[in-house]
């Protein structure tokens, strides 16, 4: 499982995707998230907003993982 690390009480969906390195830009996280099924701790999203905290997981459509983990 990956990990992304924050320094910051949350990350959103769409700087999450960014600082991963799946997208590029963080005006691609809306078209992506309309592109491409997200799971957020088992369950769908595709709010690119979502506040992402310490301990949540995020699954990609073909089954990548990522954890957010704090500093």
């Amino acid at each position: 499982m990956n990990q992304v690390v924050i320094s910051t009480a949350y990350i959103t969906l769409g700087q999450m995707l960014k600082e991963a390195g799946i997208i590029d830009t963080g005006g691609m996280a809306k078209w992506y998230l309309s592109e491409f099924i997200v799971y957020v701790n088992g369950e769908e999203e595709n709010r690119r907003g979502k506040k992402l905290v310490p301990e949540d997981t995020v699954t990609l459509a073909d089954g990548t993982k990522y954890q957010i983990v704090g500093k």
